[in-house]
């Protein structure tokens, strides 16, 4: 394949710094290098830290507020109606990452959007196992609709959006959401997301290393995920094995070209399709997994962002 001349740049600091194997580091030494963006925050309208009571604990969570003149307000977002409300998980194999490593692009989102972006700080794997993510990711969603009012927001147009393990979470919550009758997603926005407890699809192969995501990366990833193997079939685990897919909410599925995870995202998308779910995709070509959320690094990302932004209007009417 062709990579980008930004994506060949990244991969090839990436190679200088000689990181070891994931799996040949401790758990603190993975989540160390997963850092915020390091350029100046981009400006929004306001930062709100909430935390969620839940039945586990507490759940952080981190709003964000556009930045808009009141003059560009249509009467879709006047505070009689509230804005969209986009819940985002964030990625990181659910090991690591948080609120903190996604906080720039929350925020490009919120202002792109015109949505309140509700970030959740969900517990995290090898200390929490399968499902604590979702629980808690379901109760920050539940908790939203239930502060919609408060925080500005429409309850009628909630979307939920997530990276990688994020955008697994994202399409978990609304398998859940189905199944209990729960939060009415208006749209999911799966951005490379992990569908499926499988080694064995053809871009598996094809991308198993060289691009920043490995095959070996993934099946460690699991390993601090699951508590059992045999918890890697269970539908909000794996969406892709959900015997029922319809029903669920409009889906804006993106993929990336040089991606362990390309194959199941375009098998997730199809399945989607097959079961009536209204389904919009984007490929992303010579791009590799992790780059929506480096703004200073990918252009590609920004853009990514106007398209969400453009999908997202289009389904919150």
């Amino acid at each position: 394949m062709r990579l980008d001349p930004q994506a060949q740049a990244f991969l090839q600091r990436m190679a200088e710094d000689h990181v070891p194997p994931i799996h040949e580091m401790t758990i603190e030494q993975v989540r160390s290098m997963v850092l915020p963006i390091a350029a100046e925050p981009e400006r929004v309208g306001g930062v709100l830290s909430e935390v969620v009571p839940s039945a586990s604990g507490k759940v952080p969570v981190r709003v964000y507020t556009p930045l808009i003149d009141t003059a560009e307000l249509d009467e879709m977002e006047t505070p009689e109606t509230g804005r969209p409300m986009l819940m985002f998980f964030h990625g990181g194999g659910w090991v690591t990452g948080s609120i903190e490593t996604h906080e720039a692009i929350c925020r490009r989102l919120a202002n792109e959007c015109r949505s309140l972006v509700i970030s959740v700080d969900y517990r995290l794997a090898p200390e929490h196992k399968f499902p604590a993510a979702i629980d808690d990711s379901y109760a920050a969603t539940q908790w939203a609709l239930d502060r919609a009012e408060h925080l500005g927001g429409d309850p009628a147009r909630l979307f939920v959006c997530g990276d990688s393990a994020g955008g697994n979470l994202a399409a978990a919550v609304c398998l859940r959401a189905r199944k209990e009758d729960g939060p009415a997603v208006r749209g999911q926005i799966l951005i490379y997301p992990i569908t499926d407890f499988n080694f064995e699809t053809p871009s598996y192969t094809e991308n198993a290393s060289g691009y920043h995501l490995t095959a070996d990366n993934m099946r460690w990833f699991w390993q601090q995920y699951l508590a059992d193997e045999s918890d890697g079939n269970h539908p909000l685990a794996s969406p892709l094995r959900a015997s029922d897919l319809s029903g669920l909410p409009a889906t804006l599925m993106v993929t990336v070209e040089a991606d362990p995870l390309r194959d199941e995202g375009l098998a997730y998308a199809d399945a989607l399709a097959t079961a009536g779910v209204h389904v919009d995709q984007i490929h992303c070509l010579g791009m590799v997994h992790g780059f929506f959320r480096r703004l200073d690094t990918f252009d590609r990302a920004g853009r990514l962002v106007e398209e969400i932004a453009q999908w997202m209007h289009g389904h919150d009417r």
